[in-house]
């Protein structure tokens, strides 16, 4: 994170480290597996990224010339369909980490941000910043990190009918939340959508209640720590070091408390808007938690009606006779 950021402030362009700053995600993926393993997955999912910051850069421009309600639409519908798709090659091709947060991340931060670049241009940013992490990725083989003996499961074969339902869920969960967090009236309908996508990357549903939870719970408490850092004036070069330290911490943490780590995340990523699109820090803070209880309550609600049509279809399958 730190060198596209560096590289990028220094070229006197602060609007483009939102671009730089999601390629740069390309680098929480594949961690402790071996070298040519990781080179494989990250590209991949570096290409992933740059595609998402490509087509929310699109997005941005085509909606700047469009009326006020085909571009929020817009803005709703093409984020939801890309986080589905790409929370489906996720899935077929085994990449941790799963879902779709980052991808939805970046197409909807991206085309809800004033177009400050040609889609080129932040396809440029964003591939050379995902390239960046690639190659230290590779680098880190000569540096301890070889993890030769990693127990790294083969990609899962998903059938297609798993693959369908998978697009199905996310998709749904993205479209419903961005549609009432666009009703409440707040900035950034986006983060519903996020906030809707988190809890279906964990497995077992009672997994993806308590993430939903602890989503609530730890973006609150995020929300205290990044009024505080707000609280301070501060140049694009400081918001751009804490952004660093944060990415850091989150890394350190999230493997241990996802709700604890909400602590780093939730700072990172308003202080990543921030850089790339200040907005008025008061009511960013208020649409953060707002928006986020929205987005956990409609990914709740998927989780639990998909349990109810999955005990549905196992009665119906079993027939009368084995359930009595």
């Amino acid at each position: 994170m730190a060198g596209p950021l560096a590289v990028l402030l220094a070229m006197g362009h602060p609007a483009w480290t939102l671009y730089g700053s999601f390629g740069a995600f390309t680098g929480i993926y594949s961690r402790y597996e071996p070298t040519r393993l990781r080179f494989r997955r990250q590209s991949l999912i570096g290409l992933i990224l740059t595609i998402c910051v490509s087509v929310g850069a699109l997005v941005a421009q085509t909606a700047a010339t469009w009326p006020a309600g085909p571009a929020e639409a817009l803005r709703l519908v093409v984020p939801a369909l890309l986080a589905a798709g790409c929370a489906t090659v996720v899935t077929a091709r085994g990449l941790r980490p799963g879902g779709a947060l980052f991808p939805l991340f970046a197409v909807g931060a991206v085309s809800t941000a004033p177009p400050s670049a040609s889609v080129a241009t932040a396809a440029l940013v964003a591939g050379l910043s995902a390239a960046w992490c690639v190659l230290l990725g590779l680098a880190g083989h000569y540096l301890g990190e070889r993890h030769p003996d990693a127990d790294v499961p083969d990609a899962p074969r998903v059938r297609p009918a798993q693959l369908a339902g998978e697009f199905a869920r996310y998709a749904v969960a993205a479209l419903v939340a961005g549609l009432l967090g666009s009703m409440t009236g707040l900035m950034s309908p986006y983060w519903a959508q996020v906030a809707a996508v988190v809890p279906l990357s964990a497995v077992r549903r009672d997994a993806q209640i308590e993430r939903g939870l602890h989503r609530v719970i730890g973006t609150a408490a995020g929300v205290v720590v990044t009024a505080f850092l707000l609280s301070f004036p501060a140049q694009p070069w400081q918001l751009a070091v804490w952004v660093v330290l944060l990415q850091f911490l989150t890394e350190m943490s999230v493997l241990r408390n996802y709700a604890l780590s909400l602590l780093f995340v939730t700072p990172m990523a308003l202080l990543m808007v921030q850089l790339g699109h200040p907005l008025p820090v008061v009511p960013l803070l208020q649409a953060r938690v707002i928006e986020t209880v929205v987005g956990v309550a409609v990914a709740l609600a998927v989780v639990l009606a998909g349990g109810a049509w999955s005990r549905w279809r196992r009665r119906r399958t079993a027939g009368p006779d084995t359930v009595a």
